[in-house]
């Protein structure tokens, strides 16, 4: 694919494309197919394949996309520092959730992945900073430790209405400072 800017109706599709594509994956999983993103898209699957030629190039679409959601600036306004890192974590865990699928199909040792990691690292360290200089996290946490724990928990199962909700309550009152 080329990184000339795309023709509007060609980016209109793009979008659509990978709006599709990201509630079938959601709904279906890994092997969900070509035929129902495209139809789902309102595009042929011509079209479908010349913009994403293998079934990798749409997961990472979809992942860009979705990393983009994650990042975007929200209009709310946190009580405090704690309360903002708290609250993208929750995000972070349901964007997390939505990657069961992603974890199966896609490489993690690839470009897209590391500049999502680094851009999510960037969003979550002053974040973390900021309710920590406030004397309200543990010193002694770091971004590191808080997204690999909420990374396994939003990968995990759970056989129980609101378990998931209170285990990363759970594990966000375990950062906060002891008094």
């Amino acid at each position: 694919m080329s990184d000339r800017p795309l023709r509007a109706d060609a980016r209109r599709n793009h979008e659509r494309i990978v709006e599709a594509a990201t509630a079938v994956f959601a709904e279906a999983g890994a092997s969900a197919s070509f035929e129902e993103v495209a139809r789902r898209a309102g595009v042929g699957s011509a079209t479908l394949y010349r913009r994403f030629p293998t079934r990798a190039a749409l997961f990472e679409a979809v992942y860009s996309d979705q990393v983009d959601q994650l990042l975007a600036p929200t209009s709310s306004a946190a009580a405090s520092p704690l309360q903002a890192l708290s609250d993208w974590l929750r995000r972070f865990v349901d964007f997390i959730i939505g990657k069961r699928a992603f974890a199966e199909e896609m490489a993690h040792d690839t470009e897209i992945v590391y500049a999502a990691r680094r851009r999510i690292y960037a969003t979550v360290e002053p974040l973390l900073a900021a309710a920590q200089a406030d004397g309200e996290v543990r010193p002694d946490v770091t971004a590191d430790d808080i997204l690999r724990m909420l990374s396994g928990i939003g990968l995990a199962d759970y056989p129980h209405e609101g378990q998931l909700d209170r285990i990363v309550g759970v594990c966000l009152d375990g950062l906060r400072t002891q008094r």
